[in-house]
């Protein structure tokens, strides 16, 4: 079976989009971010660890998940959209239209970052390669008409959105990730990326059809996008069958 690679065309690279103009929403919200996180710190709230650690405000209104770690009050870094991003995804829980690889379970949570409480009816947007590396829905790799790995799912009451997928492939230049923007009101309050332990994509990638193209050229710690907060932004994954299931919890900022 022929894989191919998810290159980007001349003059494109993932702080472009595909027609071809400068991304500039990410940086400036990285802005915003400072703000937050000093308007938090005079408020006395504290940020946990995206990765599970426990230590966010617990006032009135708070939940017993905050105390537990089930929600962590930290602002989601902003990382860039990249160029394959499409308007009109479709509202589904299941992405994967057929497509092979180790099943994944996401469970994305949304959290207000000032208060700590989820955040209901947050449109989260999910979207990724395949198994080979290739994007839906581009012309760049003849998908255009094609809309696997794609979907868009609403919170419920807990701040929760649920996708079923698969676990991303590579492609030359970008460590493995699945790219996620959450909007409120028609407002768009997120873009980032979340990202997978290296030691899991190694088992993960030992495994078809993964293992048709070994030798992947870039991790984490060499990425560019991920050395802009991408720690933060690391999924918690467990065994989960023959696949695995995710989650993380992303604070953002209502406005």
């Amino acid at each position: 079976m022929a894989f191919s690679f998810a290159l980007y065309p001349h003059g494109m690279n993932e702080n472009t989009n595909l027609t071809g103009h400068r991304v500039t929403r990410a940086g400036s919200l990285a802005k915003l971010g400072g703000v937050v996180v000093t308007a938090l710190a005079a408020a006395g709230v504290k940020a946990a660890s995206s990765e599970g650690a426990a230590g966010a405000a617990t006032s009135s209104g708070g939940l017993a998940g905050v105390a537990s770690g089930a929600v962590s009050c930290v602002l989601a870094p902003e990382q860039t959209e990249g160029p394959y991003y499409l308007e009109g995804d479709k509202v589904r829980r299941n992405i994967t239209e057929g497509k092979p690889g180790v099943s994944l379970a996401l469970r994305l949570t949304v959290v207000d970052v000032s208060t700590c409480r989820p955040i209901r009816g947050a449109a989260v947007d999910i979207w990724h390669c395949d198994a080979g590396g290739v994007y839906s829905g581009t012309s760049v790799q003849d998908t255009e008409d094609l809309t696997f790995l794609r979907g868009i799912q609403k919170t419920d009451a807990k701040g929760v959105a649920t996708f079923r997928t698969i676990y991303p492939g590579w492609y030359p230049g970008r460590t493995v990730h699945i790219h996620v923007r959450v909007s409120l009101g028609g407002n768009i309050v997120h873009t980032g990326q979340l990202y997978f332990p290296e030691t899991l994509t190694d088992r993960v990638y030992k495994r078809s059809p993964y293992n048709r193209r070994p030798d992947r050229e870039t991790r984490n710690r060499v990425d560019g996008v991920f050395r802009n907060g991408g720690s933060r932004s690391l999924l918690k994954l467990t065994k989960a069958g023959a696949g695995y299931a995710g989650t993380i919890t992303m604070g953002v900022q209502r406005s």
